[in-house]
């Protein structure tokens, strides 16, 4: 069994260390930690990040050398994370270097239609990030406003709603976006609907209640993207915190013509770690779909806090012990001031770029994703684990290749140890004081 650990007080660092072996008898008085693998849930889509033009542009400001050590940290298949996912904003969100949109003012027919702007920093990212990788990436793109022409307060900052007389040009502009960017080269997988359709902003925002999103769903997105011949894209309702998630899913999903459009629900990790809320949303739709679509740590950059990985850690774990089949982080990258944001919402990020000493920081978040994304590969299917011990947290997945997949973490202040049982065979584990490890059978 190979093991790889990061551990708060030492250098290890997402670091392989010797092998360790079964044995017929477990460590006397131990508490256990179960695997059995005949138990099984649900499928891994993979782990990502987010292309933002902030990412992007702070990427542009360092050297070439450095762009791509960033890039491959993440996406390289052995080298990096392993990184298969990705998401994109249509037209500006706060992390862009201001408000723009794809279309002239008041062009209700989008003709003047262009995503020019992403040609300079977002397609080139990900069109490198992709080459790392090999292979496509599975992008999930994200509306954070409609043009403020479309909008009721007449800007695409702080909330307002779209005028129901610009429903079905709003719906085309998903189609005319997807279109622009694999005429670019970059395959969209799915939409969202809103990114935050219950916040009011100071950013880019744009509010829904269930029922409106439930209807433009119903009505406008699904058959528009049908119509523009892209009726496999996938629609992604929600995107937002999972404290009401469940009753925003259960109105949308419960409609049957809404439904039949809608490939899962998108969630946030702000506000709320109520993990149960997925397994809810599954119980009652389980042809449906969960994917976790933003988190971050806000307030500006913290580097060196180990609290962060740790709340990355926790909030992944708990996501995939409720049924979630995808994770996608916030900015895959920001600078020095946790930005560029062209409202100030500054924001930490796995990958600090000081832009001004041209120096490239790795968070503790960074290597806490690296412990899931790095072993757990596309199409793992979690399996069923029991975990007798009172602060310690466990997931499990077994891979394409059979290869069984456990990741622990302890929280705590003192290093615990677990006896890792698998076919009546056991192995003694000593889990370090917050620490992370991740242990590959």
């Amino acid at each position: 069994m190979k093991l790889i650990q990061t551990i708060k007080d030492t250098n290890d660092r997402l670091a392989e260390k010797e092998e360790l072996s079964f044995t017929e008898e477990g460590s006397e008085g131990a508490p256990t930690l179960t695997i059995l693998p005949e138990e099984r849930y649900q499928t891994i889509m993979g782990f990502g990040g987010a292309f933002t033009e902030a990412a992007a542009y702070t990427l542009s400001q360092i050297s070439e050398e450095q762009r791509m050590e960033v890039i491959e940290s993440y996406y390289h298949p052995s080298k990096g994370l392993g990184y298969s996912l990705g998401r994109t904003h249509i037209h500006s969100c706060d992390f862009s270097l201001g408000n723009y949109t794809y279309v002239e003012d008041d062009d209700h027919e989008l003709r003047t239609f262009s995503i020019e702007r992403e040609h300079t920093y977002v397609i080139p990212m990900i069109k490198d990030a992709r080459k790392v990788r090999g292979e496509d990436l599975t992008l999930l793109s994200s509306p954070w406003s409609p043009p403020a022409w479309m909008k009721t307060n007449r800007e695409m900052n702080h909330g307002g709603q779209l005028l129901p007389e610009y429903r079905e040009a709003w719906a085309l502009y998903y189609a005319k976006y997807i279109q622009a960017m694999e005429e670019s080269g970059i395959p969209i997988w799915g939409v969202t609907v809103q990114n935050e359709p219950d916040a009011t902003q100071v950013w880019d925002s744009c509010r829904y209640s269930a029922e409106e999103e439930r209807d433009f769903v119903r009505d406008y997105l699904g058959p528009t993207l049908e119509k523009e011949g892209f009726g496999d894209k996938k629609i992604v309702i929600w995107d937002h915190n999972r404290d009401i998630a469940y009753e925003r899913a259960r109105t949308v999903l419960s409609d049957p013509e809404a439904a039949k459009y809608v490939w899962g629900t998108g969630l946030h990790w702000y506000v709320s770690e109520e993990f149960e809320n997925l397994t809810k949303i599954h119980n009652d739709f389980p042809d449906k779909h969960l994917i976790f679509t933003e988190g971050c740590i806000e307030g500006g950059v913290q580097l060196g806090a180990w609290s962060t990985g740790e709340r990355y850690g926790r909030n992944i774990m708990g996501d995939l012990n409720n049924w979630l089949e995808g994770w996608i982080d916030w900015n895959l990258v920001l600078n020095e001031k946790g930005g560029p944001n062209h409202v100030g919402n500054y924001c930490d990020a796995p990958v600090i770029v000081d832009t001004h000493k041209n120096e490239l920081h790795y968070n503790s978040s960074y290597y806490y994703i690296g412990h899931f994304s790095k072993y757990i590969k596309p199409n793992a299917v979690r399996i069923k684990h029991q975990l007798d011990h009172p602060s310690l947290q466990g997931v499990v997945f077994q891979n394409e290749d059979d290869s069984i997949v456990l990741v622990v973490m302890n929280e705590t202040d003192k290093a615990e140890e677990v006896s890792i049982a698998l076919n009546d065979k056991y192995c003694p584990v000593t889990f370090e004081a917050h620490s992370i490890y991740t242990l590959v059978i």
